[in-house]
C-alpha cells in the first residue's frame, strides 16, 4: 500500500514454476525494467522467478504484466511496500541455478511443500506448546529481530539450513513421533524449500506462514502480534516493522550487517566504515577504504549520479 502520493511503490515476489530459456526472458524483462525506470533485483531460475523491484505504479504494474504473461505464473503474488527514496540503485536481472540457494538439487518445492498457515491463523499455531517453531533466516536477520520463542539455527547462508537440521534434528525433535513443525522466513520463498526438505527427511507436520514476516507485519495489527524487533529487507530501507513502516536500522557498510540504534551511538559505529561487529576484525586499511568508497558515493549522489560499489546488501539467495 502506497502511503503518500510522493511514495515509491516496492513490490516483493517470487514463484516457483517451470521457466523455460531464461536468458531470453532476462534480456525482455532487463529491457522493459530499464525502459520503465525501474530498480533493484530480479533472479531468474528453470525452477522460477524471485526479486524486489521499486518504482512508479505504473512501471511496476507493467513489470507484473509482463510476468504474469509468462506460461504458469499468471497467479503471482505480490507483497507491497513503499519507500520514500528510492531503495535500490540499479537494475540487475540475473540468471541462477536456484531463485534461492539450498544446494539440494533433489528438493522441488512444485511437487511436496508444507502446510501453508495464514498469517490470521500463525499466532494459534506457535502458541501450540507442541509446536517446533523454526526461523530458517540468516544470522545477520535473525540478530534484529524474530517470533518469540523460535529456535535460531545462527547459519550464515540458507545452504546451511540442510547440514544444521541434520545435525540438530534428534535434539529438536526429542521421541515424538509426529513433531508439528512451523517455519517462516522474510517473505515465503526460503520456507518453500525448506519444508520440502523437511518432507523429504521424511517429516509430515510441516507447516509454513504464507507470505512470510512482510505478510505478517502487514496484515496483523501490532497489539495483536507475537513478531518481536524488525524485519530485515533486502533494500535501502534494511529493516521494517508493523505496517511494513521504514524500521531503525542501517548497514554497516563494512560487514553489511544491520546495525541498531543503539549500536549507531557506539564510538565503533562509523557511517558508511565500521561498526561494532565487524571493528575489531577489520584493519586500519581496510577502514580506509571503505572510508573512500563512502566518500566517492556521496560525491556521485550530490552530482546525481550513481557510483559503481553502491548497493544494498546483495543476499536474495541465501
Amino acid at each position: 500500500m502506497i502511503n503518500s502520493p510522493s511514495s515509491i511503490r516496492v513490490a516483493a515476489l517470487y514463484k516457483f514454476a517451470r521457466l523455460d530459456d531464461c536468458d531470453a526472458v532476462r534480456r525482455e524483462l532487463a529491457s522493459l525494467c530499464c525502459r520503465e525506470g525501474l530498480k533493484g533485483t530480479l533472479l531468474l531460475a528453470g525452477e522460477g522467478i524471485n526479486g524486489t523491484i521499486a518504482g512508479s505504479d505504473r512501471a511496476i504494474a507493467t513489470a507484473l504484466t509482463f510476468i504474469r504473461g509468462l506460461p504458469g505464473f499468471a497467479d503471482l503474488e505480490v507483497k507491497y511496500s513503499a519507500a520514500e527514496t528510492m531503495p535500490f540503485h540499479r537494475m540487475k536481472v540475473r540468471v541462477k541455478r536456484e531463485i534461492v540457494t539450498m544446494g539440494q538439487p533433489d528438493i522441488d518445492p512444485l511437487t511436496d511443500v508444507g502446510h501453508y498457515v495464514s498469517p490470521e491463523d500463525w499466532n494459534a499455531l506457535i502458541s501450540d506448546p507442541g509446536t517446533i517453531v523454526i526461523d530458517t533466516r540468516n544470522d545477520y536477520e535473525v540478530a534484529i529481530g524474530s517470533f518469540a520463542g523460535a529456535v535460531d539455527p545462527k547459519t550464515a547462508s540458507f545452504r546451511d539450513f540442510p547440514a544444521w537440521f541434520r545435525a540438530q534434528r534428534e535434539r529438536l525433535l526429542g521421541s515424538a513421533d509426529r513433531p508439528k513443525i512451523a517455519m517462516f522466513c522474510t517473505g515465503g520463498i526460503r520456507c518453500e524449500k525448506s519444508t520440502a526438505f523437511l518432507k523429504a527427511e521424511g517429516l509430515d507436520e510441516v507447516y509454513h506462514l504464507q507470505g512470510g514476516i512482510l505478510k505478517y507485519l502487514e496484515t496483523v495489527p501490532a497489539e495483536q502480534s507475537l513478531w518481536q524487533g524488525e524485519c530485515f529487507v533486502f533494500d535501502q530501507r534494511v529493516a521494517v516493522g508493523h505496517g511494513l513502516e521504514a524500521g531503525t536500522h542501517v548497514l554497516c557498510r563494512g560487514c553489511r550487517w544491520p546495525v541498531s540504534e543503539a549500536d549507531q551511538a557506539s564510538p565503533l559505529y562509523v557511517s558508511g566504515v565500521s561498526c561494532p561487529a565487524c571493528h575489531a576484525t577489520r584493519t586500519d586499511g581496510q577502514r580506509a577504504g571503505y572510508a573512500e568508497r563512502d566518500r566517492q558515493e556521496h560525491l556521485a549522489r550530490a552530482r546525481g549520479t550513481t557510483h559503481v560499489g553502491a548497493g544494498p546488501s546483495d543476499r536474495r539467495d541465501g
